[in-house]
């Protein structure tokens, strides 16, 4: 069973509960929990939490049963979260009170542990909290065996202290030995990580940074010695407020660096700019045809440099050191001059022609001063890094020291020339700079009053123009098709439909292959083998995502023929038998759902139970005589309590074996003597819109139960479950039975 679910209160002091804890700020080292983005939906539609739904209010059938966050975890049961997942799509951040409402209310499913994520300070400046939804993997090892290679996570909050402590008890480093750690960026370059309470943050670790730990000699040497050079590793600049340093050591032909940290904001020092390079032999590179490794998420920002640093105007002032000249250290909208100084180091060691790559650490560590969004390694938006750094450059670099106030005034019906020219020399006495020189510009702007029809002609600066990429009116979307024939094959499918089309249009395009009226398609979005949504056919084509699994099934045509019917959605499940020294079982969501038909208002086990045989022929190897029982029920050894429970040991007549049945067939419950029994393959239960709450068990008692439909549509309100013992399902159901046939339709 899942844990929890005692005490739970009313539904609106759930929401009110939920809702006021959600308003919590973040703050340092507070921890939060990622719950599953479809669970919480689904929660939220239970008890009326946003407005606009509000219809199913304490329904069963939208009970969202225990929290699930098996669609975040990786599938090899490690409990380790996938990759690459999104907040508010696939998860939501709650605080560790929320989450512990949430699961004293609803239970937690059965083997899986709270995901707990501690708030870290980003920005090395300036600091701004955040959840740290993914830790840092490093891959440590020893000077002494650099083949052996342990990966390990930290947080970003972690120490350089922390790091090298735990790996001194991860290599079984005595206390009495001294050690220093090394950060490794390629096969030959090596940084010395000196500052212990710097933290990951701060000395721009980045994902799978490998680390190395060394151990001082017996005779107080160190194995990597240091070489008295000056230049042999980076050009290096550092002004007279900064304490940086840069050294090389040479050590079996690799190149190290080491760097003290300054005060400044409690991080590094921002006046002191070194490089890391691939040497390629004398003469050997081309200049300018230098690489930038990635720090992690950082290709946005290689991008940019890559496009900057071959703009020949601006790559000739930074190379002729003409940028030294008009540095605007003043400028209270520029960044100290502080951007132009890493860039123009950054340009030089670029093209200096011995380089085959750089690191642009330093950089990125400049920029992230300034401009804290761009200081972690989140994946970030290359044209926004390209603004910055042309307006930073920009204000770095103007000539203005004063800029005085000029009005601007109208054209008043003079030529365009001159009041361009008017507007340019206006701009150039607030903003000149080189970057003005090679990228700004003037947009003519005409605008027309429409009541007394004045004309207004104005000309604004512009330092970039954002073109808009021709977009494909026309998208693929790839579907399963379910036909209502058992005996047919489903089909995996690419449809072509309009990008701003509807389901209507999806399902008029399958309509123009195969046939099947749109009015007769069910389309739906099924996720962990459970129904996450059913569309409506006006819905949006744009909320069907590229990784949705869209499943389309069909409707009988003559569904309605014989009187009102519905289309019943049913889960597949299968009991799974705990181990020796526990007790009971627990029930798991397999394959994906199907629709059964079903007429009338009204419906028993034994109308449901034959409608379910005929609907599952693709799947099912259906036992034929008694000795196939007999074989099926003692297969391998016998169950831990006895023999198989096959819906309680109730026994069912039929002159016909199950596979058989017709639809509208009926099962008597008081068999005569004499006539054949056979087993029942599956339970069927009633079940919630999840699958992973069980209402009610369906038995064959004789009961009758009223079918309702969802308003407007021919889909029942109730959730059905086929449940299975697991030796069952390995015996008789067999998804591959129904082949899968990839169909592209133009």
């Amino acid at each position: 069973m899942a844990e929890g679910t005692s005490s739970i209160p009313e539904l609106e002091s759930q929401k009110n509960d939920i809702h006021q804890i959600s308003k919590k700020v973040l703050a340092r080292q507070d921890s939060w929990c990622l719950i599953d983005n479809k669970w919480f939906k689904q929660w939220k539609k239970y008890v009326g939490y946003d407005s606009w739904e509000t219809a199913n209010i304490g329904d069963r059938a939208t009970h969202p049963g225990p929290i699930d966050n098996s669609p975040l975890l990786r599938e090899d049961g490690s409990g380790e979260i996938k990759d690459h997942l999104i907040d508010e799509l696939d998860y939501v951040l709650l605080p560790q009170e929320a989450w512990d409402l949430l699961v004293k209310w609803y239970g937690l499913v059965e083997g899986q542990q709270p995901i707990v994520r501690q708030v870290v300070e980003y920005g090395m400046f300036v600091k701004h909290c955040k959840v740290e939804v993914y830790l840092l993997e490093f891959k440590l090892c020893s000077n002494s065996d650099l083949e052996h290679v342990v990966t390990k996570k930290f947080s970003k909050s972690d120490t350089i202290g922390y790091i090298e402590n735990e790996m001194r008890a991860l290599f079984n480093i005595s206390d009495e030995k001294e050690t220093r750690l090394w950060n490794r960026y390629s096969h030959n370059t090596y940084e010395h990580l000196s500052n212990k309470d710097s933290t990951v943050q701060d000395a721009g670790l980045y994902h799978g940074q490998v680390l190395i730990i060394e151990e001082k000699n017996n005779d107080g040497t160190w194995p990597r010695q240091v070489k008295s050079t000056s230049a042999a590793l980076a050009y290096t600049n550092s002004s007279s407020t900064g304490s940086g340093d840069t050294r090389t050591y040479n050590n079996q032909s690799s190149t190290m660096a080491t760097r003290s940290y300054g005060s400044v904001g409690g991080s590094y020092g921002g006046s002191s700019y070194a490089y890391e390079f691939h040497t390629g032999s004398a003469g050997s590179v081309q200049p300018g045809l230098c690489g930038l490794s990635n720090l992690g998420n950082t290709c946005f920002m290689n991008s940019a440099l890559q496009c900057m640093s071959n703009t020949p105007p601006l790559v000739e002032y930074f190379l002729q050191d003409r940028y030294w000249d008009e540095l605007n250290n003043e400028n209270p909208l520029g960044m100290q001059g502080e951007i132009a100084k890493s860039f123009g180091e950054l340009v030089k060691n670029m093209w200096c022609g011995r380089y085959s790559y750089t690191v642009p650490r330093n950089f990125k560590m400049i920029v992230g001063r300034f401009a804290p969004q761009f200081s972690g390694y989140q994946q970030q938006d290359c044209q926004e890094l390209m603004a910055f750094l042309l307006d930073g450059l920009h204000e770095d670099l103007n000539r203005v020291k004063k800029k005085p106030y000029i009005e601007q005034s109208d054209a008043d019906g003079r030529p365009d020339e001159l009041v361009a020219k008017e507007a340019w020399e206006n701009y150039l006495k607030r903003n000149n700079s080189v970057i003005v020189d090679i990228f700004h510009g003037l947009l003519k702007s005409t605008l027309v009053c429409p009541e007394c029809t004045k004309v207004s002609i104005t000309f604004d600066p512009f330092c970039y123009l954002s073109l808009p990429l021709p977009i494909k009116k026309e998208r693929q979307i790839e579907i399963m098709l379910i036909f209502c024939d058992p005996a047919s094959k489903q089909f995996k499918m690419k449809v072509t439909v309009p990008k701003l089309g509807t389901v209507q249009d999806l399902c008029e395009a399958l309509y123009k292959s195969i046939h099947i009226p749109a009015s007769n398609l069910i389309v739906t979005d099924v996720y962990n083998h459970r129904l996450h949504k059913i569309f409506g056919k006006d819905e949006l084509l744009s909320n069907i995502m590229d990784r949705d699994e869209i499943y389309v099934y069909e409707i009988p045509s003559n569904l309605e023929e014989n009187g009102p019917a519905i289309m019943l959605p049913v889960y597949l499940k299968y009991k799974k038998t705990k181990a020796a020294n526990a007790t009971g079982t627990s029930s798991t969501l397999f394959g994906h759902p199907i629709f059964i038909p079903v007429t009338g208002k009204t419906c028993s086990f034994a109308q449901l139970y034959s409608i379910l045989l005929q609907q599952m022929t693709r799947y099912l190897k259906c036992p034929q005589t008694d000795e196939e029982w007999e074989a099926l029920v003692s297969s391998e050894t016998e169950k831990q309590n006895g023999d198989i429970d096959m819906e309680n040991g109730e026994d069912y007549d039929s002159d016909k074996s199950d596979c058989e049945k017709d639809a509208d067939g009926e099962y008597d419950a008081d068999s005569e003597n004499g006539q054949e029994k056979n087993k029942l393959l599956f339970n069927i239960l009633s079940v919630n819109a999840s699958g992973n709450l069980d209402v009610d068990q369906i038995s064959n008692d004789g009961r009758i139960f009223k079918l309702e439909h969802k308003p407007n549509s021919l889909i029942g309100k109730m959730y059905l479950a086929v449940e299975f013992d697991e030796r069952i399902k390995e015996k008789c159901f067999n998804e591959k039975n129904c082949s899968l046939i990839l169909y592209m339709i133009p």
